[in-house]
């Protein structure tokens, strides 16, 4: 069996960052205004992304929950899990790439639970402290998104609750540069991660990598 390691959780995050900017950077952008007046923006910017990968984490704990369920209960169930993880790292490559948004119907899908969830983080707005922004970070983190839901499907393929989670944590982290770069305003990084032939060598790096988890699966098999 290929192992899915909490670094290739990393890159995959970073290489989906330029994703998160167009999902979230506008996200990240606009709730300064909803930091007190006068207060440093640092520690509202931390707490917000702390929920945000919690969120994450949590989300990647149950997947690897109900994953560890279906491997005890099939043989080649770890397998089909690992096939699935490998399918969603090609829809994402599409997606990034602009050349297929197959992921768009699973963001619509999860728009239902969102729009429940949506109106709490409102609540929390302006915020009072950091600990609620950590609260807000942990709401959006649920915002329906083709790169978390691809992430999500490594740790179904983990089979394991606690590894789940870690990939997930790791996935998050991944996920900081981009958007702390749009937080942040750093205009001169924006246009570089959203240009379409960035988005385009990132896709042929995350079919790359599908390709060599494909490769190295079958070979373990055989």
């Amino acid at each position: 069996m290929i192992e899915f390691s909490y670094v290739s959780a990393f890159l995959v995050g970073l290489a989906g960052g330029v994703h998160c900017i167009g999902m979230c950077g506008g996200i990240a952008g606009a709730f300064t205004f909803a930091i007190p007046k006068g207060a440093s923006q640092s520690p509202y910017l931390l707490a917000y992304n702390v929920g945000r990968i919690l969120a994450y984490s949590i989300a990647g704990g149950i997947t690897g929950y109900l994953g560890s369920i279906f491997s005890n209960s099939l043989a080649s169930g770890l397998a089909i899990l690992q096939v699935l993880s490998i399918g969603f790292l090609l829809l994402l490559a599409l997606y990034i790439s602009d050349l297929y948004k197959g992921l768009s119907a699973l963001e619509k899908a999860g728009g239902t639970l969102w729009r429940k969830v949506a109106p709490l983080g409102k609540k929390l707005i302006p915020f009072k402290s950091p600990f609620h922004t950590i609260a807000y970070g942990f709401i959006w983190g649920w915002l329906p998104c083709g790169l978390v839901y691809s992430a999500l499907s490594w740790s179904l393929a983990s089979g394991n609750a606690i590894q789940g989670a870690l990939f997930m944590f790791s996935f998050g982290l991944g996920t900081l540069p981009a958007l702390l770069a749009s937080s942040v305003g750093a205009s001169f990084l924006l246009p570089l991660l959203q240009h379409k032939r960035t988005r385009q060598i990132i896709a042929l790096l995350l079919f790359v990598f599908a390709m060599f988890l494909t490769f190295s699966l079958f070979g373990s098999i055989n």
